[in-house]
């Protein structure tokens, strides 16, 4: 998975962000959406255990989807390579590209005492912010051993992260993929399986830096991706690295309260030229995941849209006026998380509620592994 597939664009380049770019994020101005008072329970569901997908379908296309037209409320049951027929010759398909890294890593701190960490983002080719699960919290100067191979030095701490320095030679990345684990997400409550390397993995993945998967275009495999280019849609490349806070519910009861994390992101100038070009034909520009929804939205923020690169806050719920996005296709979220309040944004909250009690009733997958939602 190291190279895109042939004659599909592969995107930007493997971007690093320093420390001082960590703490200087972008937060979108409330001007630009309208204060509403929700609150977290509304966006709640019960959802029956055996629905979350371990393990993928069989076939990268042929999970299923559910197709809702937003404001209207009406639903149809369709297989994922049925998407075809609700693209159109001229179309916009907007992929995040971005290549999830093996970013798990086991170890013990110099002083006994076993060690968990998680790297959330690169910080250069020897540094990274991580996420530390150990019996006492590190100190600066402090030496970690993992995978019996790296050794790391605490620099210190950053937020709810640790600054960590890599005491050897050769380069972080390449030392991640060879001793590193795929960082599956917690909810599959499972070990890593070969098969994963390739399955949590987009057939387009091309810059690292994510720790969990763009799900929505797992969905995708060569074959279907050359039948949409063949029928004349576009296709269109922007980064985001997506961090682990995609798992993290959000826990304030009203959620205007929330903070969103930070996640890196770039949407060059080619990304702006198709939207427009494609606007400008009257065709559709369609965001293949929440992650393209909030790359496309963040660089459209200042209601100029433009090429944009660093880092976004950006929370969508309820109340916000799209600038970009004339479609989504999207997996099935998790409760209270902000992706399903962007979703309700997006198609009405109503709407959406209805849909997930049917995706429930029709016995969809769920979650990253699960199936897809269009939404029109």
């Amino acid at each position: 998975m190291g190279s895109p597939p042939p004659n599909f664009e592969s995107g930007a380049s493997t971007n690093f962000a320093t420390p001082a770019q960590w703490g200087a994020v972008y937060q979108i101005d409330f001007f630009d959406q309208e204060i509403v008072s929700m609150k977290l329970s509304e966006f709640d569901f019960a959802l029956p255990p055996h629905l979350i997908a371990k393990y993928p379908s069989p076939v990268r296309s042929e999970s299923r989807l559910m197709v809702l037209r937003g404001g209207e409320g009406s639903l149809k049951h369709e297989k994922f390579s049925g998407l075809l027929q609700y693209i159109e010759e001229g179309d916009l398909l907007v992929f995040n590209n971005s290549k999830v890294i093996p970013a798990r890593l086991f170890g013990e701190k110099s002083s006994g005492g076993h060690i968990e960490v998680l790297v959330e983002r690169l910080l250069g080719e020897r540094h990274c912010l991580a996420h530390v699960r150990a019996s006492k919290p590190l100190k600066p100067g402090q030496q970690i051993i993992l995978e019996k191979a790296l050794c790391f030095e605490v620099v210190g701490r950053n937020n709810i992260f640790y600054e960590l320095r890599l005491l050897h030679e050769e380069p972080l990345l390449p030392l991640l993929e060879q001793y590193g684990r795929i960082p599956l997400p917690p909810y599959l409550n499972r070990e890593e399986e070969e098969t994963d390397k390739e399955r949590y993995q987009t057939v387009y993945a091309h810059p690292p830096g994510s720790v969990a998967a763009p799900t929505a275009g797992l969905h995708f495999d060569i074959p279907l991706l050359e039948a949409l280019k063949a029928k004349g849609v576009s296709f269109a490349f922007l980064t985001l690295h997506v961090g682990a806070g995609t798992f993290q519910p959000v826990r304030a009861e009203e959620i205007t309260q929330h903070e969103m994390h930070p996640e890196w992101l770039t949407v060059p100038e080619a990304v702006i030229n198709a939207v427009e070009d494609t606007r400008r034909r009257g065709k559709k520009v369609i965001a293949v995941g929440t992650t393209s929804v909030r790359s496309l939205e963040t660089a459209a923020s200042s209601g100029i849209l433009k090429p944009f690169s660093g880092d976004s806050r950006l929370f969508i719920y309820p109340g916000y006026s799209f600038k970009v996005v004339d479609a989504i296709l999207t997996n099935f979220h998790l409760p209270k998380s902000s992706l399903m309040m962007l979703i309700s944004a997006f198609a009405g909250l109503e709407e959406i509620r209805k849909a997930y009690e049917e995706a429930i009733a029709s016995q969809y997958r769920f979650f990253s592994y699960g199936d897809a939602m269009l939404i029109l």
